[in-house]
């Protein structure tokens, strides 16, 4: 199952099954076994001193558009991969959340839905994390629910060396987030309570639906967050990603 999946990864990100998003010859696919999953990840690592960027994709496509729950939460935009793609810096990955691309025996459809920031969730992306990082510096990019996922990794794994946390149309408070909407609460989730205390920087789009940017400037408290002009939840044209420390 993991090697059809995996199979099915390679077709995709080379531009083989539908998507108009190449990847550039220095990016090479890797699976990372990390937990209870396979984590897919794109990578490009060229020098064992720099820092290395890590972006973790957002929930992908969880829910239907009659809002039940998806067999398969695989991303079906291209934002994220094509922000990392076009991320000049000597090593970059990008790493998508468990049973995105690889349907891995442990996947239930609550990793995904109400348990996407569940503890075994944090614990593979962090393992993903540690084993492709070691000790090099790591600035840390979350988009969408990526983000929260990225925040709680820095409260619960201090070992990891996060030098900077960016975040992208980001959930910060999964709580806040289903109340606003009126949505079922994430019962198998873990929440941040507050913000790590790390070098961070939060990008919020002007119309963003998904993400409203009120809810944004309530978790930061309007520190260290830039509202990008007419930018959307995933269309933020020509973003520049600030990676000083």
């Amino acid at each position: 199952m993991a090697r059809r999946y995996f199979l099915f990864l390679l077709l995709l990100l080379t531009g083989c099954a539908g998507t108009n998003w190449h990847v550039p010859a220095e990016f090479t696919p890797k699976t990372i076994h990390a937990g209870n999953f396979e984590i897919a990840t794109l990578q490009k690592i060229t020098s064992p001193s720099e820092p290395i960027h890590i972006y973790i994709e957002g929930d992908g496509h969880a829910f239907d558009g009659r809002g039940a729950p998806t067999r398969d939460p695989t991303p079906r935009g291209t934002f994220l991969r094509e922000l990392a793609a076009s991320d000049t810096s000597a090593n970059v990955v990008y790493m998508a959340r468990p049973c995105q691309y690889i349907m891995s025996p442990a996947c239930d459809v609550s990793d995904w839905t109400d348990g996407r920031f569940s503890p075994q969730v944090i614990e593979s992306a962090a393992d993903a994390i540690k084993q492709t990082a070691a000790a090099r510096p790591i600035i840390l990019i979350g988009y969408s629910g990526g983000a929260l996922l990225s925040g709680l990794i820095i409260e619960k794994y201090p070992d990891i060396n996060v030098k900077k946390w960016i975040t992208i149309a980001g959930v910060l408070n999964h709580s806040d987030w289903t109340e606003y909407f009126g949505d079922s609460p994430l019962i198998h989730s873990i929440n941040l309570d507050t913000l790590p205390r790390v070098h961070q920087l939060h990008y919020a789009a002007e119309n963003d639906k998904t993400v409203p940017n009120s809810l944004t400037m309530q978790w930061t408290g309007g520190a260290n967050t830039i509202i990008v002009p007419n930018a959307t939840h995933d269309d933020f044209e020509n973003l520049i990603l600030d990676f000083t420390y």
